[in-house]
């Protein structure tokens, strides 16, 4: 077999390679969002002002949870859950300095406790107020924790 054969050859493995994980994350998005209820949500497990430990990633309601996913994992897990009722939102800003690189564009800065350690959440205006909505609307009997 001729040198130029084995050399096409591994080209096209490499872009099959390549091609590969960009195809399995377009799948997997579109999996998490058939479901609606998604949108584009950014958590850090440090503390404010800090522009170290932003993670992009994809946040979808379930009935008592809004579970969070990486944006750059191919895992149909959710790495965080909130759950309704034990989430408390305080404050909002604008990110400051680095932190505007380390998001996506246009999105606010809410500090957050709940029990999986995240302390900020950044995400679109209209993602918070439906956010909001959300939390405020739990059944009769759970308790709600938001301050704005």
């Amino acid at each position: 077999m001729p040198l130029f054969l084995w050399l096409v050859d591994s080209l096209a493995l490499v872009v099959v390679l390549v091609l590969l994980p960009l195809v399995g994350l377009l799948a997997r998005r579109r999996i998490l969002a058939r479901s609606g209820g998604t949108f584009d949500m950014s958590v850090n497990r440090h503390a404010e002002g800090t522009t170290k430990g932003w993670t992009l990633g994809l946040a979808v309601y379930r009935d008592t949870e809004l579970e969070w996913f990486r944006t750059f994992s191919l895992s149909l897990r959710p790495r965080y859950r909130f759950t309704r009722g034990d989430v408390r939102i305080d404050g909002r800003r604008e990110p400051v300095g680095h932190e505007v690189y380390a998001i996506h564009a246009g999105h606010l800065i809410v500090g957050t406790e709940n029990a999986s350690g995240v302390k900020q959440l950044a995400m679109s205006a209209n993602a918070l107020t439906g956010l909001l909505s959300w939390l405020e609307s739990s059944p009769p009997g759970q308790r709600v924790n938001n301050v704005l």
